[in-house]
């Protein structure tokens, strides 16, 4: 009996062995392509913005959210180059190494759908395939109101489409949630100070490893509350990726991506002209079942009834994926980027 267990035993850490060394030339190979990757300045819509961007043939925009950038793409970016793709991510304003407008009304829909078309102008595309997430695919929605015309087909992550309401957004979220809810407090001018006190490393590893889905909450003494115990990396996330995320962050600051939040009722204002528009272009969607964005009250019956395809009548796909959380480009990249290169090739 000894000998067979011996023998197992052996076996099984050969196998844990390859298993890390594929991982570790997998990231070497990332890595290496990586490097391949061209970024440039751009001046759009009377801003200075960064764009990362790799291969040739048929373009796909990609545009991330918070607390994100053009990086959070680059196992799309990789894999779609590959496949025959130009592939471009963008920082949006007030992200990374893209310019930061000092005025908090200057991050409406308009201006940041604008910043995009004025980048495909610049690039000399007439349409292109979106890709969003997050913020992303708010904005992605948005693009898709305000110029359809613009884009080929749409995949969209995370966030569904709500048509405008009857009221503003914020005080229905705070009726909900209430004032610590984190859409609430970002309306605060100067709460980001708070953000300032908290390591960002860790601060940002509380956003991208959370796998509760239930609504984030920040009281106002947050900087005091928040100890999060020391974070575990997953499998799909490195060192090296947490800090080019973090150095970014750290130079920036959060006023840029808050102003996002502070614009929520703005949006509302200013689209009022597209009131009962729907999404007509080619639509998949797809979401992490323990994103906390799935687990809106009233959204999964929303998507699984007829209000989804009702208010987009371009939906073809929807794609809801078990035991996965809110960064799901970044956690299941490969999965990713089938469904989107899956979805594209038909347009």
């Amino acid at each position: 009996m000894g000998p067979y267990t011996s023998h197992i035993h052996i076996d099984v850490n050969n196998h844990q062995i390859q298993l890390i060394n594929s991982v570790q030339q997998q990231q070497r190979n990332i890595k290496t392509n990586m490097e391949k990757i061209q970024h440039k300045n751009i001046k759009v819509n009377g801003i200075n913005m960064h764009v990362a961007e790799i291969g040739e043939g048929p373009a796909v925009l990609f545009v991330h959210g918070f607390p994100e950038l053009w990086y959070t793409w680059r196992h799309q970016m990789l894999f779609l180059s590959s496949k025959g793709y130009r592939a471009i991510a963008p920082d949006l304003r007030g992200y990374g190494d893209t310019e930061a407008p000092p005025s908090t009304t200057s991050y409406t829909a308009l201006h940041i759908v604008g910043d995009l078309v004025c980048l495909l102008d610049s690039l000399g595309l007439d349409k292109v395939y979106l890709v969003g997430h997050d913020w992303g695919a708010i904005i992605s929605w948005y693009f898709c109101q305000f110029r359809p015309d613009r884009i080929k087909a749409l995949v969209n992550m995370s966030v569904v489409y709500f048509p405008r309401g009857p009221s503003k957004p914020v005080e229905r979220m705070r009726q909900v949630y209430g004032d610590d809810f984190y859409v609430c407090r970002f309306q605060e001018i100067g709460w980001e100070e708070e953000f300032a006190k908290v390591d960002t490393k860790r601060l940002l590893a509380s956003f991208y490893f959370k796998r509760n889905p239930s609504p984030p909450m920040m009281p106002k003494d947050f900087a005091d509350r928040f100890n999060p115990p020391p974070y575990t990396l997953p499998s799909w996330f490195t060192e090296e990726d947490l800090d080019y995320f973090a150095s970014k962050y750290r130079a920036t600051g959060f006023t840029g991506p808050f102003n996002y939040y502070r614009c929520f009722d703005l949006n509302w204002e200013v689209s009022a002209a597209w009131t009962g528009s729907k999404i007509r272009v080619p639509v998949k969607f797809i979401v992490g079942d323990i994103d906390l964005l799935y687990n809106v009250p009233g959204v999964k019956e929303y998507i699984d009834g007829s209000g989804f395809k009702e208010k987009v009548p371009g939906l073809e796909q929807v794609v809801v994926m078990e035991g996965v959380g809110h960064f799901i480009n970044q956690e299941k990249p490969q999965e990713i980027n089938n469904h989107i290169y899956d979805f594209i090739t038909n347009f």
